[in-house]
């Protein structure tokens, strides 16, 4: 009986020890699940809810469906010279080799398109469709129609188009500075002549600047979206969408040592397109806002030449005499941060923020002076220093020009009596005669110029040579002469 009870009570005590071991093991459990749920109350905390963090796929169907029936194929014809391919002026050619003045043969060349409105206008780029002679538009359907063009922006690579149809199906605009890094997006186009391709990426940077479109423009405006979606030679004028099928960018350039795509692709903001598509429509030409300043980036060596505590904004390097920044206060050294409420890291992103403004607009434009903000109050003036802005009466489509008539102040110091001058000059009969911005015309087919109705008026009735006389505002006179 007494082993008995040693037994029990050996047992006991042996519960007891195992039930302190559960207890102090449930103890660090329960403590170890409280740090690991404070843990992830804290990762919440940093990176967002939980739900962001799910493995759910990607659904691209929806914008491809939504999209793909409205970018199009855009084919172009242009006829060649073998003459103009020929460097050799060697009068020994012709007797070697033939007559160099053979007949033209058809370029042809083919790229994307972007359907923005049901009758028909499509937004594509300018180098697919420059010195053309003929446009053809191929909807994914396979109906086929000739477009016009209603005008291009060599500074931004972008080109308006219009074909003669209704009720046709188009990508709405989204906005592309609400665009994220590592955001997804699909490039919509006709790489190599294959239709109705569709790619995926996502957006690898913002605010690029590749120095593509200095070559056909005075004033490249350049800040690209970066993907990694896969864009090769067709897909130039293409759509760029997000995964809810919203237009965010026109897709432009690779980037490659091969001439195909290798990993980088990059697109014109929808932003900055729209802007273009919304001037061409309305004036004809676009209505281009310039802060009237020369920029540099701000790195860490200009930081320290210059004693500029904080690597961020823009520099300015120059500020141009009667320019926007000039009449404002704004002075060279200035560093810019900020337009509107919008900040300012690099040239591009500046660039892309004035653009969106037309000339007699008003911005607020913050920098640092001596490492202290200050704020301007600008009203935005054109390339010409002026504020307003050039109607679509004022452009004379055949010539590729637009004018203004001279002030009379320019009559006085030029000691002539009337004139029209050439502010702007885009491809066309002015431009390949010769003539440069600012030539004043004073006489075509030997009847005085008076006013931009006198250039429509001796334009539309002359078949054949047309004779123009006039004056450079620096005093000399000039002469040219082309066909209609």
């Amino acid at each position: 009986m007494k082993m008995k009870k040693s037994n029990l009570r050996r047992t006991f005590l042996t519960v007891l020890f195992c039930g302190l071991i559960i207890t102090s093991v449930s103890a660090k459990a329960i403590q170890n699940s409280r740090i690991q749920s404070s843990v992830s109350r804290g990762q919440e905390r940093l990176y967002g809810p939980a739900e962001k963090f799910q493995n759910d796929p990607v659904d691209f169907t929806y914008a491809a469906e939504k999209t793909v029936h409205a970018v199009v194929h855009v084919k172009t014809k242009s006829l060649g010279s073998a003459k103009n391919m020929i460097d050799s002026d060697n009068p020994f050619y012709d007797f070697f080799f033939g007559d160099r003045n053979i007949t033209p043969q058809p370029v042809l060349g083919f790229g994307s398109g972007v359907i923005i409105s049901a009758d028909g206008y499509i937004i594509t780029n300018n180098h697919v469709i420059d010195k053309a002679d003929s446009i053809q538009v191929v909807l994914n359907d396979k109906r086929e129609y000739t477009a016009k063009v209603i005008g291009t922006d060599p500074s931004t690579d972008i080109a308006l188009l219009k074909i003669d149809e209704k009720d046709l199906p188009f990508i709405t605009y989204g906005n592309s500075d609400d665009l994220k890094i590592g955001e997804w997006v699909l490039a919509v186009g006709n790489p190599y002549n294959l239709t109705s391709t569709v790619t995926a990426g996502i957006v690898s940077a913002k605010g690029r600047n590749i120095n593509l479109l200095g070559e056909n423009s005075k004033s490249p405006i350049e800040s690209f979206i970066q993907t990694d979606a896969a864009v090769n030679p067709g897909n130039s004028g293409g759509a760029l969408v997000n995964t809810k099928g919203e237009l965010v960018g026109i897709n432009t350039a690779i980037a490659t040592p091969t001439g195909a795509y290798s990993g980088n692709s990059f697109a014109v903001p929808v932003n900055i397109a729209k802007k273009v598509v919304a001037d061409l429509m309305k004036y004809g030409e676009v209505q281009r806002a310039v802060l009237g300043v020369i920029i540099q980036d701000v790195d860490a060596s200009l930081a320290k030449s210059k004693k500029i505590d904080k690597i961020e904004g823009v520099y300015i390097a120059k500020v141009v005499e009667k320019g926007s920044a000039a009449a404002a206060g704004i002075k060279e050294g200035d560093v810019v941060v900020k337009v509107n409420d919008n900040e300012i890291n690099n040239t591009a992103s500046l660039q892309e923020e004035i653009n969106k403004f037309h000339p007699n607009d008003k911005v607020m434009v913050t920098v640092m002076r001596d490492n202290k903000m200050k704020q301007f109050e600008v009203t935005l003036r054109n390339m010409q220093g002026r504020t307003k802005m050039i109607s679509k009466e004022a452009l004379v489509g055949t010539l590729g020009a637009s004018f203004e008539e001279i002030s009379a102040e320019e009559k006085k110091d030029l000691k002539i009596s009337h004139g029209v001058k050439v502010i702007e000059l885009q491809n066309g009969k002015l431009k390949k005669a010769g003539v440069e911005e600012g030539f004043i015309i004073m006489e075509i087919n030997n009847k005085p110029v008076v006013s931009v109705d006198d250039i429509r008026s001796v334009i539309a009735k002359t078949k054949g040579g047309v004779f123009i006389q006039g004056i450079y505002p620096d005093g000399n006179v000039a002469y040219y002469a082309f066909g209609m």
